[in-house]
């Protein structure tokens, strides 16, 4: 049952979120948020790394069709329910100093975006995760359509197109694998039954191609992210906390939950050219980031190039590479959210993400100088902030896969350190323009927000270990299903 409340508490909390007032919509939400972060970590606290799927729950769905409701939580997925819970009320949190209309619409989609990642992470049907990976779609389709920017009907248009086009490859394979599956009912969606298929290769090889093109479109992995900047940039900064801080995991997290373990004899054949993509976006996007003046845009970018080394990894196939992506992802998760509420809170006193309008901040907030340092000298891997051990596994990884892949996708340290540097000393020092002269220190709220991304920073980088502990078993049994 623990597993399900974490499905049902910020679904239940949205419809109330949704019908209660707009001026007490944002309190409701984060007491649900708040709610669903305690039972995480109440599930934190129980967890055996050693164990199988746990606080599993399974009720008949489709019975005649042996489709279940059913899911749980194994060492795969527990970095990733607790980066949903950890991050959801730092969210709603960020949004305490600026208004938006409709709110309380506004503040259920966030809730229920949480609960439909919440059941991508922790299905253990097959097609119910097909059903909440669409789902996750939906609210972030109109945070970002109805609270966006000026150019937002044409970019979420965009989006919508570009995952649903994606998805439909996912189902596609999801029905094939279905029916080459046998059980008391006929047929069984359950997606430990996928892992037992013996197919031929030719098989696995499409099978492979169409849950890339899924998953490659969510991450997203060159030459499917297009759609990533221009969303990024248009959607109000929550929504792309969203996006950039869990969302995007979905697609790392299929991955490692259905590639790896079921289609072996596909990532044989095309696994080196998976890497080569995302080793393509690793250098395309830390390039176009040095580019960029839109602060906004130049994360945007930074995040497709970090989520390029995270695929890159998993397909390595070792166990450096996919368990460096479990930590990679929870590290850029709160290192993107972190910068992305800095970025929000620049603009809102500047009125401007224009890196050559500012300068000067430092002068008069040093306590926000300090927190956009520590989270960017995360995203950029210093040894013991959360960044690097994530970053050092991948490499790791990837060389073990082919040592030339591994050494143009080391370019990401040197590429990543010149936007990030770039980024943080045309902001925060030099002179004071006209935009940035009457900067007004943090609030309490914001700072509320930053800590414990700032903590969570240090923890992870100086003690690694309480988090590679849950995941290794795991990830070691994941890998043994692959035989060629």
């Amino acid at each position: 049952m623990l597993t399900l409340s974490l499905i049902l508490i910020p679904l239940i909390a949205g419809v109330i979120t949704l019908i209660t007032k707009n001026n007490s919509a944002k309190q409701l939400a984060l007491i649900g948020a708040a709610i669903e972060l305690v039972l995480a970590v109440v599930i934190y606290s129980q967890f055996q790394p050693t164990a199988a799927q746990q606080f599993g729950f399974s009720y008949p769905w489709i019975q005649s069709a042996g489709i279940s409701f059913a899911g749980g939580i194994d060492g795969i997925s527990i970095l990733l329910v607790m980066l949903t819970a950890f991050l959801t009320p730092l969210i709603i949190l960020s949004t305490f100093r600026q208004p938006y209309k409709n709110a309380s619409t506004f503040y259920a989609l966030i809730l229920f975006m949480q609960a439909a990642l919440m059941g991508v992470f922790t299905a253990a049907d097959a097609f119910l995760f097909y059903l909440f990976f669409e789902a996750a779609l939906i609210p972030v389709y109109f945070l970002a359509a109805v609270w966006g920017g000026e150019d937002r009907i044409k970019v979420t248009f965009k989006f919508f197109v570009y995952t649903i086009f994606g998805s439909l490859f996912m189902l596609v394979a999801l029905v094939y694998l279905y029916y080459q599956t046998t059980s008391a009912q006929g047929h069984t969606s359950e997606i430990s039954a996928f892992y037992k298929l013996a197919l031929d290769a030719q098989k696995q090889g499409w099978i492979f191609w169409a849950f890339f093109i899924a998953f490659a479109i969510k991450m997203p992995v060159f030459p499917f992210h297009t759609w990533q900047p221009d969303t990024y940039t248009e959607s109000p900064t929550p929504a792309t906390m969203l996006l950039a801080g869990i969302m995007l995991k979905m697609g790392v997290y299929g991955v490692i939950r259905f590639v790896l373990p079921i289609v072996p004899l596909g990532l044989q054949t095309w696994g080196t050219t998976a890497i080569v993509l995302s080793v393509i976006g690793i250098v395309y996007g830390s390039i176009i980031a040095i580019q960029q003046r839109d602060m906004k845009r130049l994360i945007a970018y930074s995040s497709f190039a970090h989520v390029g080394l995270m695929s890159a990894g998993v397909f390595s196939q070792t166990l450096s590479g996919v368990q460096g992506a479990l930590i990679q992802m929870l590290a850029h998760g709160i290192n993107v959210v972190g910068l992305f509420f800095i970025i929000e809170i620049i603009f809102s006193r500047t009125k401007t993400r224009n890196i050559e309008q500012l300068g000067g901040i430092t002068q008069r907030t040093p306590h926000l100088t300090v927190y956009f340092m520590i989270l960017m000298l995360g995203s950029v891997a210093l040894p013991l902030t959360n960044g690097f051990v994530g970053e050092f596994l991948l490499l790791r990884g990837v060389y073990e896969s082919n040592i030339w892949l591994g050494a143009i996708a080391g370019t990401t340290i040197i590429l990543g350190a010149v936007y990030m540097l770039r980024l943080f000393q045309k902001s925060m020092f030099g002179a004071k323009s006209t935009f940035t002269e009457h900067f007004a220190d943090l609030s309490f709220s914001e700072r509320a927000v930053l800590v414990p991304l700032v903590i969570m920073v240090f923890w992870m980088g100086l003690y690694p270990n309480s988090f590679l502990k849950l995941t290794e078993p795991a990830v070691s049994n994941l890998l043994q299903m692959i035989h060629y």
